[in-house]
């Protein structure tokens, strides 16, 4: 919990705890989240659309719900960031793209809809690259995002106007998507959590290509207790989503537990640890911020080696896939409106159409394999720690890395291997915040377990996290507030529109 006395800087579980203790007004915390987007959003354009006046009449009502001593759902008058993908009736849905500047939803997406039900007040629609293509959030309907902790720098993507917000204090939890990192990627490189969940715990019922479960929704915090209580609300019985294993109306998963982590000790544990998973282009000073990490903390464990599952081939077949998926989505805009199709949409169309029968082929049998090397590895290892990306933050006006320490990358989303070897076996993990790195900005420790073991991913990292807060070198970096209220509108830096 922070020290601030402004309740936009509560915690989630603590807010949800004072609520209901009548100690805390939604209405109250709804006018702090407000003040605080007024106060920084033109340093960083995080929050790109908002119904001001709806969120304070739904505050109202959750206030008079709470007097008047009615049951509260878990979110409860909590101000929830909702990233530019998903439908909030009555707020735009552009999904960045200039095809949809105009688009206006007119109902709520499924997990909004259980969101809401369970008492969260949403605060307004959040930035993202077009499509949610890319690691950097820029996009030509809102413009550029910018990291809250260095202006110049990239916040990541493509959950970054979520990352952003969540560090800045304008909501204590926010909804992000992940294919190769789009949640733990910003959470990195703005000092949140981020948590990708194993398949179909989260309902992904809008998937185009719903046997492949390559993207899925997932929470983002500040806390690992705050993502673990909205993921207790995101789960649900949705037989949209094929991976979603429901028996007799109900889910596997148990919300209370993930509302009351377990206490895990960190000295039974047998830890692999990897700087790149044998093939990811990870910059040297990310390396050596990882080794000094390690160095600090890796002495709690019961074991810890240097170690990674057999990821061979990883790149050609998540290259593949995402191909085939951009195919299924974008074809017909790339062919139909090229000048309204940003450049990395093109670009994995275009890739997608060199690919074969033959080549898909391949690429499932590769994901196969891969599959099967980790789960024989998580049986001499309990989990896997990481960094979450292969670089630290760069300036924004980078589009994506074209080198990394003078290695030129292969394609735009290269430089995310980090995170989708992790994503083809389709394991969850988390990003929780680990101090800085040698650069002096926000460092992600990604934390890694076995496919289906949610709940112990998310219990180990509230360990880490604990552990974390004692060392001034691990504790989640802060954002400076006051250098963000001073400065100027980020709309105004030249480039904020522009891929040039």
């Amino acid at each position: 919990m922070s020290n601030s006395s402004d309740p936009a800087d509560l915690d989630a579980c603590e807010a949800r705890r004072l609520i209901g203790q009548r100690k805390l007004s939604p209405v109250e915390l709804t006018e702090a989240a407000i003040a605080r987007v007024e106060a920084v959003n033109h340093a960083v354009n995080a929050l790109v659309a908002s119904d001001f006046e709806t969120m304070r009449a739904e505050a109202r009502a959750a206030e008079k719900a709470v007097m008047a001593g009615d049951p509260l759902g878990p979110l409860h008058g909590l101000p929830l960031a909702v990233k530019d993908m998903i439908d909030v009736a009555g707020l735009p849905t552009t999904f960045g793209s200039e095809l949809f500047a105009d688009n206006m939803a007119t109902k709520d997406d499924a997990m909004i809809a259980a969101l809401k039900g369970a008492g969260a007040i949403v605060l307004g629609k959040t930035n993202n690259p077009e499509w949610s293509a890319g690691g950097n959030t820029r996009n030509r309907v809102y413009g550029a995002t910018a990291n809250p902790h260095d202006l110049t720098k990239t916040c990541a993507g493509s959950s970054g106007g979520s990352a952003v917000a969540l560090a800045c204090g304008m909501s204590p939890i926010a909804t992000g998507s992940d294919t190769g990192g789009s949640l733990r990627n910003p959470a990195s490189f703005c000092g949140v959590v981020g948590f990708r969940p194993s398949p179909g715990v989260v309902p992904g019922d809008t998937r185009g290509m719903a046997l492949i479960p390559l993207p899925t929704p997932g929470p983002m915090a500040r806390t690992v207790a705050d993502a673990a209580l909205m993921l207790s609300v995101q789960m649900r019985a949705d037989r949209m989503d094929p991976w979603t294993s429901i028996v007799d109306g109900r889910t596997h998963a148990d919300p209370a537990k993930l509302r009351a982590l377990p206490r895990v000790d960190l000295s039974s544990l047998r830890i692999a640890a990897t700087e790149d998973f044998g093939f990811a282009p990870t910059e040297r000073v990310i390396r050596d911020s990882f080794t000094d990490k390690l160095a600090r903390f890796g002495s709690v464990f019961g074991e810890l080696r240097n170690d990674h599952p057999d990821c061979d081939e990883a790149d050609r077949a998540f290259s593949i896939l995402r191909g085939v998926m951009f195919l299924s989505m974008h074809h017909d805009r790339v062919k139909n409106h090229p000048d309204k199709v940003g450049p990395n949409v093109r670009d994995n169309v275009a890739e997608g159409l060199t690919y074969s029968a033959l080549d898909v082929t391949e690429a499932l049998l590769i994901q196969g394999r891969i599959y099967r090397n980790w789960q024989r590895f998580f049986e001499t290892a309990d989990f896997i720690l990481a960094p979450s990306v292969t670089i630290s933050p760069r300036d924004w006006h980078e589009l994506y890395p074209t080198e990394i320490d003078g290695k030129p990358t292969k394609t735009y989303y290269h430089w995310l291997a980090m995170a989708y070897a992790g994503t083809l076996p389709g394991h969850p993990a988390v990003t929780i915040p680990a101090g800085r790195d040698r650069l002096g900005l926000p460092f992600g420790l990604q934390v890694i377990g076995r496919k289906g073991d949610d709940l112990g991913t998310l219990a180990v990292a509230a360990e880490l996290e604990a552990l974390f807060a004692a060392d001034p070198e691990l504790a989640r970096p802060m954002v400076d507030l006051a250098m963000l209220r001073a400065a100027p509108p980020l709309k105004d830096a030249p480039g904020f529109l522009s891929f040039d």
